[in-house]
């Protein structure tokens, strides 16, 4: 690992709950707007995180927070994988592992909503996940390489080529910021029937750490479409920051703008982004790089 990737690890794992926090409070502002009211402070997800830490742990059982910390853990992993410019494919691989931590602690609790929330959980991660691998794929097309440093130097943008993928990544991206019409397993909001899903018997310190792992997550994703954009250059630097607001924005107004749907709608209409948004892309690559010869 060279030094640049050692920064960049180090950088995420100090800074990301930070712009975590911080996302989060701009997203209690913006939707506070749309709804015409006023909203909480910008700081107020860090207080709120405070004050869970000060709280006196009361756990179900003691395993639970031990899957918990396990979920914390491997979302740094995660990132730090991604950050340091290493395997996509190592990248999910520890992604859906944080995921599965998660589901495995709400199932610990033996609370029916908790549980339920971990098969709702559980059907969310069935439906995105096609589509996080089709990303992967197409950047290998189009790069030879699944590692995040060779797609970062190569000069040419990947959204040239995958922007049906995009899109594409765009569109699960509801269910990974857990926001509606796909926000099934545990909301945000306190409007589902399931109180907050697989998080319900949490509180304390672990919910802390549940909160914390998702501004480590979010950061993360948006890295993620940072990734289609960027090739080393300040312009397309700029214009993928730009991306990552303008498509964290996009999912606040999508969150204001629906109400939840059912789990059936959520896996049907993923797959379906994911063989045509996605599958069109890569057929159209394929053909153009190997039926055309035409190269990146």
């Amino acid at each position: 690992m060279n030094t640049t990737a050692i920064i960049s690890v180090i950088a995420y794992v100090a800074l990301a709950p930070a712009a975590g926090g911080l996302l989060a409070g701009f997203d209690r502002k913006i939707s506070a707007r749309m709804q015409g009211r006023v909203g909480p402070p910008l700081l107020q997800p860090f207080y709120d995180l405070f004050k869970l830490l000060e709280k006196e742990p009361v756990t179900v059982n003691r395993v639970q927070d031990f899957y918990v910390l396990c979920c914390l853990i491997f979302m740094i992993i995660t990132g730090g994988f991604f950050f340091a410019g290493g395997s996509l494919l190592l990248v999910i691989f520890t992604l859906t592992t944080a995921s599965v931590f998660m589901v495995v602690a709400a199932y610990s609790s033996n609370s029916p909503y908790a549980q339920i929330g971990a098969s709702r959980e559980l059907l969310q991660i069935m439906a995105y996940e096609p589509m996080v691998l089709i990303t992967a794929i197409g950047f290998f097309i189009v790069y030879r390489s699944f590692n995040v440093a060779d797609i970062i130097a190569h000069p040419a943008p990947a959204v040239h080529y995958l922007a049906g993928i995009f899109l594409g990544f765009v569109f699960i991206l509801t269910i990974k910021f857990r926001k509606s019409p796909f926000d099934l397993s545990m909301s945000h909001h306190a409007h589902q029937e399931l109180v907050k899903g697989l998080t319900t018997e949490f509180s304390g310190k672990t919910l802390a750490m549940i909160e914390l792992s998702h501004w480590y997550e979010n950061i993360f994703l948006l890295g993620f479409v940072f990734l289609f954009f960027a090739n080393g250059t300040t312009q397309w630097t700029v214009i993928a920051v730009l991306a990552c607001l303008l498509a964290y924005f996009l999912e606040i107004f999508i969150d204001n703008s629906y109400a939840r749907m059912k789990w059936q709608i959520a896996v049907n209409s993923s797959w379906i982004v994911a063989l045509t948004a996605g599958g069109v892309n890569l057929l159209v690559l394929y053909f153009a790089i190997f039926g055309f010869g035409l190269g990146v």
